[in-house]
């Protein structure tokens, strides 16, 4: 007889396995959503980024420097979803990003529209790293 607790816990096991397999491409549909949204100048090599072409999140870095230079004239949402993405990057830059904008915790990621908050919330879920 099998014991029920053991074939549930294979399930879970098998499903956020196959989960996990597939978090890398939502995570690049996400980010280039994200990227979409905050301003393709502000990610990656060229002068804008490419999003037709990417194929990793690599090719969609954040200017960090450049980000930092121009986020003290953006609204307070543009900044905080600025600083939430550039955090999944780097989390020290984008920690001081968030921290000189005056986020002091996820909740004040709440002012930010549902588009914003869908493209924070899909990173988070599908994130295994940079």
């Amino acid at each position: 007889m099998k014991d029920p607790a053991w074939a549930g816990l294979a399930e879970e096991i098998a499903h956020e396995t196959a989960r996990f397999a597939a978090a890398p491409a939502a995570f690049l549909v996400a980010w280039k959503n994200g990227v979409a949204l905050a301003g393709t100048r502000l990610f990656g090599d060229d002068s804008h980024a490419d999003l037709k072409h990417a194929t990793s999140v690599w090719d969609l870095c954040p200017k960090v420097q450049l980000i930092d230079d121009a986020i003290g004239v953006m609204s307070s949402g543009e900044k905080r979803f600025l600083a939430a993405l550039v955090s999944f990057y780097n989390a020290e830059d984008g920690g001081r990003l968030l921290e000189r904008i005056g986020v002091r915790g996820l909740a004040d990621l709440g002012g930010l529209d549902l588009k914003r908050r869908t493209v924070i919330a899909t990173l988070l879920l599908n994130y295994t790293g940079w």
